[in-house]
């Protein structure tokens, strides 16, 4: 028996078969890259019909696969926090606006005096940014009028595939419509106060339901297109980062994860008992949902893997064994350089939105590997901010591609942080953990059952401990001169 994963990332659509075990199948993936669109000056969006085709040609491709006879069951993880306006024929009227877009950085200053913001942060467990939702509704409203009157249902990009499948509206799951910032987290409604500030009306948005309100029979396109797949329950979408952190195994209060992928992330599972429906959010954080009963608490930045990808297409590096053993082999800031590494601006922890990458220290004697190693400190260091405001913890269970490239970069986590790094033996953790959700709604099994595959544990290092605390403060200088002169 098999499980189809569906992986609708940042840069990448995939489709793969696991087991039971969660374990990938030989030979079982394909997998589409796409770019998002950044012509103009804050835009970074998606066409929906494009990416969604890519995914389409993914699932042809696994289902030839011998494994593919004996689905069970599809799960599906997304890129969260993205806007996406469709007609009465689930017809894209708009791009996808993604998180990533800042075109609406003007919104988020009129916004900010029409509603009482720390209230909404716990309300929503989301702050007023362009990352989500009101800032963006808002901006459209007053730039794009006529295409917000063609508009039928704001949704997002996989409840549209969904809807497209299935050929008749299909909700959208708390977990994804939580990275919205207009989810209620307490009633679990969209948000009547976000509504009436920005005159909306919930039956402008999806219905809402948990994860396993499964949806079965495809429309009879898809259900000729795909016959394998015409009568399994196909699981609601989730969001990757709630899929990395089941992925992980970052599932007691003990454990946080640590994804460093295209972007990163540092999180923490929190459930809900009855003392506690919906936990606090720390002001520099977010709180958002994996299920209808199971919180995440965390931050995220724009920068990761893709600071590194920039990197090694920039610079003149050497290869990448001979980098990491360089690296590891330096001194902590030994090159003398301060950075801010806010290339694609700021979400946690400052929320600044006007953020730009600073590098100060710069000489004639500074080397490629210099700006690498400042880089990688520095994107260390911000992590190290979320996870102080998420408390103790006796562990960091860590994956994400990017961690795979340089061996280097897991131990300045562990110094960073000051608690071990558990290096995961996949760089699958979010497939991993879509997939853990679909098999524990299907069998009733606890998550906690399957055991994490861990490659190598980074112990941090105490004779550094100063060095990294002092870096941390020069670059926390940095950050708050160059706010004040943006400020200014």
């Amino acid at each position: 028996m098999s499980i189809l994963i569906l992986d609708a990332g940042s840069s990448s659509v995939r489709a793969l078969l696991m087991d039971d075990d969660a374990q990938m199948i030989d030979d079982a993936v394909s997998q589409r890259a796409h770019n998002f669109d950044v012509e103009k000056p804050g835009q970074v969006t998606a066409d929906a019909k494009q990416v969604r085709q890519l995914l389409e040609s993914c699932v042809d491709d696994v289902l030839a696969h011998e494994s593919a006879k004996s689905i069970r069951a599809v799960g599906m993880g997304c890129f969260v926090g993205n806007l996406l306006g469709v007609d009465d024929h689930n017809e894209p009227v708009t791009p996808v606006y993604t998180y990533a877009d800042s075109q609406s950085a003007d919104s988020v200053d009129v916004l900010a005096g029409r509603m009482d913001l720390e209230a909404s942060h716990q309300r929503t467990g989301c702050r007023l940014h362009t990352a989500y939702h009101p800032p963006k509704l808002h901006w459209l409203k007053q730039t794009h009028p006529d295409l917000v009157d063609d508009v039928a249902l704001w949704t997002d990009f996989a409840t549209y595939c969904y809807c497209a499948w299935f050929g008749r509206p299909v909700p959208c799951s708390y977990s994804v419509a939580s990275w919205s910032g207009l989810l209620n987290r307490v009633e679990q409604t969209w948000d009547e106060t976000w509504l009436e500030v920005l005159g909306l009306d919930a039956t402008q948005f999806p219905q809402l339901a948990d994860m396993d309100a499964v949806q079965i029979g495809l429309s009879p396109e898809y259900a000729q297109r795909w016959p394998a797949l015409a009568e399994v329950p196909f699981y609601l979408a989730v969001g990757d980062g709630a899929a990395a952190n089941i992925g992980s195994g970052a599932i007691d209060a003990d454990t946080l994860a640590l994804t460093v992928g295209t972007t990163a992330a540092v999180r923490r599972t929190v459930p809900e008992t009855s003392q506690q429906h919906t936990p606090f959010v720390p002001s520099g954080l977010w709180g958002y949902r994996v299920t209808e009963k199971l919180h995440l608490i965390g931050g995220a930045t724009t920068e990761g893997g893709s600071l590194y990808e920039w990197a090694r297409e920039t610079l003149n590096l050497p290869d990448e064994d001979a980098e990491a053993q360089a690296l590891l082999e330096a001194l902590p800031g030994q090159h003398g350089l301060h950075m801010l590494p806010l290339f694609a601006g700021e979400r946690s922890p400052g929320w600044w939105t006007d953020a730009s990458g600073v590098i100060q220290g710069l000489r004639l004697g500074t080397s490629s590997l210099d700006i690498l190693q400042a880089l990688m400190e520095a994107v260390a260091l911000r992590l190290a901010m979320i996870a102080d405001q998420l408390g103790d913890a006796r562990q960091v269970y860590a994956g994400g591609g990017a961690l795979h490239h340089s061996r280097a970069w897991p131990q300045m986590l562990a110094d960073a942080l000051g608690v071990p790094i558990h290096l995961l033996a996949t760089p699958e953790v979010t497939a991993r953990g879509i997939a853990l959700l679909v098999l524990s709604a299907l069998d009733d099994t606890p998550l906690a059952r399957y055991k994490v595959p861990v490659r190598d544990v980074y112990k941090p290092r105490a004779a550094y401990r100063d060095t990294w605390a002092q870096m941390r403060q020069q670059q926390q200088a940095l950050y708050d001169h160059m706010r004040a002169l943006s400020d200014d």
